[in-house]
């Protein structure tokens, strides 16, 4: 699942295979740019914040992007064809001197922006456990602010904390042993912090260990409850339930957690027996 975590991983590929690179060609084919050829530009890196990616040009100029849950990069080869169907989807492309190509592919969200202006666009977010000026005190503080939210919709809010999605937010309540839909307010929030600061690092930087959570690589042994549901909870043996987080939620987000590891404190809705 494309969180923090996932695009700090990409960061670290398209750094290391494309920074210092001159753009021969290309063009941007969405967003507030569309149809700017991108040819003439030098790529001198790349930075994250949350689930944003910022991939910065000499002469000022900075390419906002945001993989949302359908969005990707490829690189291909010089006189490699990128496939038809991929590229009807290019919504980024840029021929390097080398003739590689970068294709941002399917992003929903593709900006130019001045590099000075950076802040229009990311300024907004929380802080991320990921980058140099990660301030988990003020994490907690965002998060303390309106107390009554439920755990997964203020972990979710990349206004408090950036680079947590579905996956870590259900996860994390697991570990921590919280109900999902109890009130943040409740809940020791600075272990919570630590703990979810603690994983986002181990999954961005750490070989074989992307988005595991049990200590298991195994298929199917990853997760504690994430995509687990109707199934044996692997600490206790409890069944698994599943709901969804936000009523019409486009993105069809799922909540899981196990009823007994997971308590609901008095007064919580969990909804339907099962």
């Amino acid at each position: 699942m494309p969180e923090g975590d996932s695009v700090y991983r990409l960061r670290g590929r398209l750094d290391a295979a494309t920074t210092g690179a001159r753009v021969r060609d290309g063009e941007l084919r969405a967003g507030n740019a569309a149809g700017r050829a991108l040819g003439g530009r030098t790529i001198l890196g790349y930075d994250t914040h949350g689930k944003h990616l910022l991939t910065r040009f000499d002469g000022g100029e900075t390419l906002h992007t945001h993989l949302r849950m359908q969005g990707s990069w490829t690189i291909t080869r010089p006189g490699r064809a990128l496939p038809t169907a991929a590229r009807e989807k290019a919504r980024v492309r840029m021929r390097l001197d080398d003739g590689r190509e970068v294709w941002g592919l399917d992003l929903p969200v593709v900006e130019l922006v001045p590099t000075t202006h950076e802040r229009d666009v990311i300024g907004h977010l929380g802080p991320d456990p990921l980058r140099d000026d990660w301030d988990a005190a003020e994490a907690v503080r965002r998060l303390a602010a309106r107390p009554d939210r439920p755990v997964v919709a203020a972990l979710l809010d990349q206004r408090g904390m950036a680079g947590l999605g579905n996956l870590w937010v259900n996860e994390l309540a697991f570990l921590r042993g919280i109900h999902p839909f109890a009130p943040i307010g409740a809940t020791d929030l600075d272990a919570l912090v630590a703990l979810a600061a603690r994983c986002l690092r181990v999954s961005a930087t750490v070989p074989g260990m992307y988005q595991v959570t049990t200590g298991d690589r195994r298929r199917g042994a990853s997760h504690w409850v994430v995509g687990r549901a109707g199934r044996a909870c692997l600490r206790c043996g409890t069944r698994v339930r599943v709901r969804d987080e936000v009523a019409n939620d486009p993105e069809q987000r799922r909540t899981w957690w196990c009823p007994r590891c997971q308590p609901a404190p008095a007064g919580v809705d969990v909804g339907p027996p099962e």
